[in-house]
């Protein structure tokens, strides 16, 4: 049409045929094919910032003990480290096109990342983009490496940056868990126990349960994380290291060190590094362990605010947005609902994470790429909706003290309270005449003088303190 836009392209070609590819982008036909042949889902390469540092992170040192050991030029090796430094500063996304969920077993991957730094080291060296006469995709930038070693690496370093803002915002809930407790530590609670009336209970020692609990889910976290610091790095293609010169194992972690800023290490057998991604399958369980632990917490805060009239009723979430777009008024536990949700998509992930770790063949698992989408998603999901699980729910409860004191004096579980006082028979007497007249507990020790309300306050505070 006359005066539509011309887009300036270049040409790449292989076995199967040219491809013409925008100028001012820096992929090649390895690229476009994974993209042709293997996007599946709404999620790139570049979606989740972590990974392509990873990846940039691993080439680069990659780069650099190939110039120790006198196989890249110290030319090559600095353009290719700048080119991986824009990287890892956030440059080139455009051009990182494949989809995360590629089913070539990180190949397609791989060759994305060669061919963007291959071809913007070319551009820093004053060549043309799909040259590859100054830096090749394959034999410079690639060298020394498979993707069956660098994907898994980068999938690796990826996770353990990852994990690090989580592991904070699950201790920061703890820490709105344990300000609550102190909060609520005066408030009469009714225990319960299978939803029926249990014994008395101090509201404030309910949320130190949970304080306690996300506090371990916080420490059990980091602990599964630092098990990602081994990386197969220099095993090259099954484990043997065959492609990558001696030395060059040692040099890449040592730059990989530097680079990072984390001891990453390489393992003690290759080919177990290789074959077996059962670190995978221990983070997908932890972060399985903390969506089912938290979606129980907030199951117990919808339960505990439900109502306001015709349910417990017992604690006040903060009032978001409107609940209804037909009855007015209605204010929904939206926040811990959401939760909740967070938690069912985690537990989802983790089981494709354990099929994807269980049906790896051989010497590799060519299925890292859903195991790294599934574990990237859980990560985030649940980074995200922890630090909105406490800004906009936890630290605005509010405890409703005189709904606690009356579901606790109305109840049959005022009963066991008594017990070492007045003896099991006399309180089984009283509580039977409680049900036959259908009246508290409470008002009966009045009338018969057997205890004043004060003194039965008395005796259920002291039965909620925590014996040691």
């Amino acid at each position: 049409m006359i005066g539509e836009a011309t887009v300036a392209t270049r040409t790449e070609g292989d076995y199967w045929g040219e491809t013409r590819i925008p100028a001012d982008k820096l992929y090649g036909v390895n690229s476009v094919r994974g993209v042709e042949n293997l996007t599946v889902s709404p999620r790139t390469i570049s979606d989740v910032r972590e990974f392509p540092r990873a990846f940039a992170m691993c080439k680069w040192a990659a780069a650099l003990a190939n110039h120790d050991l006198g196989i890249l030029t110290r030319t090559q090796c600095d353009a290719i480290g700048k080119a991986c430094r824009e990287i890892v500063e956030g440059a080139h996304d455009d051009s990182l096109i494949v989809d995360l969920l590629e089913g070539s077993g990180g190949t397609s991957t791989n060759m994305n990342f060669n061919e963007v730094i291959a071809n913007r080291a070319n551009q820093l060296l004053g060549g043309e983009a799909g040259r590859y006469d100054l830096v090749h995709p394959n034999d410079h930038v690639n060298r020394s490496q498979s993707t069956n070693d660098v994907y898994p690496a980068a999938m690796k370093i990826a996770i353990h940056a990852l994990l690090a803002p989580l592991a904070d915002a699950i201790a920061n809930l703890a820490q709105a868990f344990r300000s609550k407790s102190d909060e609520f530590d005066g408030v009469l609670h009714l225990g319960r126990t299978c939803l029926q009336d249990a014994q008395p209970m101090k509201l404030g020692q309910l949320f130190g349960g949970y304080a306690a609990l996300t506090a371990r889910l916080a420490e059990e976290l980091l602990a599964a994380r630092a098990k990602l610091c081994v990386l197969p790095l220099g095993g090259t293609a099954i484990g043997t290291g065959f492609g990558a010169p001696l030395g060059y194992r040692k040099a890449v972690f040592d730059h990989l060190v530097k680079i990072t800023g984390t001891p990453f290490e390489p393992p003690e057998n290759s080919f177990d590094a290789m074959q077996n991604l059962d670190a995978m399958s221990r983070i997908s369980a932890e972060l399985r362990t903390c969506a089912a632990s938290l979606g129980k917490i907030a199951a117990d805060l919808i339960l505990l605010s439900s109502g306001p009239v015709g349910g417990l009723g017992e604690i006040r979430l903060p009032a978001v947005q409107a609940g209804s777009s037909i009855m007015p008024g209605k204010v929904n536990p939206v926040v811990p609902m959401s939760m909740m949700q967070i938690s069912f998509a985690v537990i989802g992930n983790d089981t494709c994470v354990a099929q994807a770790v269980q049906y790896g063949q051989l010497e590799i698992n060519h299925f890292e790429p859903v195991i790294a989408d599934r574990l990237f998603e859980s990560i985030l999901l649940l980074t995200r909706g922890v630090r909105l699980f406490r800004e906009k729910c936890v630290v605005g409860i509010q405890a409703n003290v005189v709904v606690n004191e009356r579901h606790l004096f109305d109840s049959m579980a005022v009963a066991t309270a008594l017990v070492p006082s007045l003896g099991y028979a006399k309180v089984s007497d009283l509580a039977r005449q409680s049900v036959l007249e259908d009246r508290p507990l409470i008002e009966i020790l009045d009338e018969t003088a057997v205890l004043s309300p004060a003194e039965a306050r008395e005796r259920i505070e002291e039965s909620t303190r925590t014996a040691v």
